[in-house]
């Protein structure tokens, strides 16, 4: 797999899986891979806020809801693959890992080890943590009804 055919979604996908997984939980993932290839900053992790844009109902008219703090980075793996990532809250050490893991998972040799490694352990919590979440919800979902009295 070269960074030529790469899809767009897969990247997409795992670039999300990284940015919203815990950070110690990717910390511990990360250090089970050993050695890896070296690398160097193009932009080193820089915190920042973003507009967070919101819309009533989920499809009227988009509005400012609020900042939101983020962290960035971009590294270039030995090889010359370039990663990206851009992570929420002010975690320095969780914007590197994930640019580095994008700029892994776009080269051949070390695709199948971090998609295999990281991405998919992630991508399998988060889907149980939405599950959790959801039946959490639904445990304490009120229904509500109407009782229609009839005028005799």
């Amino acid at each position: 797999m070269t960074s030529a055919t790469i899809d767009s979604e897969s990247r997409s996908h795992w670039m999300g899986v990284l940015a919203k997984s815990p950070a110690d939980r990717l910390g511990e993932l990360w250090s089970a891979l050993g050695d890896l290839p070296g690398w160097s900053h193009l932009r080193r992790p820089e915190v920042g806020l973003v507009m967070v844009r919101g819309r009533m109902g989920g499809d009227g008219a988009p509005f400012n809801m609020g900042e939101m703090t983020v962290t960035r980075c971009s590294v270039r793996v030995d090889g010359g693959a370039v990663g990206h990532a851009w992570v929420a809250g002010r975690s320095n050490s969780h914007a590197e890992m994930a640019a580095l893991a994008d700029a892994l998972l776009q080269m051949p040799q070390w695709h199948g080890v971090v998609a295999d490694r990281v991405v998919a352990p992630l991508a399998r919590q988060l889907s149980e943590d939405r599950a959790r979440a959801g039946r959490q919800a639904a445990a304490t979902r009120v229904d509500f009804f109407t009782m229609v009295r009839g005028e005799d």
